[in-house]
């Protein structure tokens, strides 16, 4: 049997073993979605949004890329974000790092990795404005998971500056941010930065006409 054959046969079990627990599950998805997060995570194939916050399909709508990124000229992720704040209306978006992020170490690096360059220059602009207080800490590690907790506070502040999301808290007060940070060690998340909705933060990036 070939690897991917495997998925495929774990998928006709799984979907048989919902279908015994609970006959209308499927039913109860076909037609609509309506989740009340949305995630932006690491592509990571060791984080994976719904086993480590033991949710159901249907509970988080979740967008992945390397680094757990918002890139204001990222249309994936900008189009994520729309269709989850106007039509899903999603109440909370969730930006998820992990500590030893891949992504994150190859920023620290001098040497150039090709096409993947354009996008790890995000990440070291954050090392820049942190510059002083990472070049602070002892420990490569330590500085490390620090510039990845950094990361995730940008990405959460990334996402605030959007018109999208600012649009939606004058209209409904929501969705709120949060800045999560996931320990490969012991599989623990932990709260890193918390932006609730309609909270001033920078008058540079609030916009006046929405």
């Amino acid at each position: 049997m070939q690897s991917y054959e495997k998925l495929l046969d774990n998928n006709k079990e799984w979907a048989a073993n919902k279908v015994q627990v609970d006959p209308d599950f499927f039913n109860r998805l076909v037609n609509v979605q309506k989740p009340d997060f949305l995630w932006i995570g690491c592509s990571d194939s060791r984080v994976p949004p719904d086993q480590i916050t033991q949710t159901q399909p249907g509970e988080i709508f979740i967008h992945r890329n390397i680094a757990n990124m918002v890139i204001h000229t990222d249309l994936n992720v900008l189009s994520v974000l729309e269709y989850a704040v106007n039509v899903l209306k999603v109440n909370h978006i969730i930006v998820c790092g992990h500590y030893g992020c891949g992504g994150v170490k190859a920023a620290f690096q001098q040497h150039s990795l090709g096409l993947i360059n354009k996008w790890l220059r995000n990440i070291k602009d954050v090392y820049r404005y942190h510059q002083e207080e990472i070049r602070a800490i002892a420990n490569e590690d330590d500085r490390l998971n620090r510039l990845i907790e950094l990361n995730v506070q940008e990405q959460v502040m990334n996402v605030a500056k959007t018109s999208i999301v600012q649009k939606a808290w004058k209209e409904r007060n929501a969705p709120n941010l949060h800045g999560w940070v996931y320990d490969l060690h012991d599989g623990v998340i932990k709260t890193i930065f918390e932006l609730h909705a309609g909270e001033h933060f920078d008058p540079l990036y609030e916009f006046d006409n929405l």
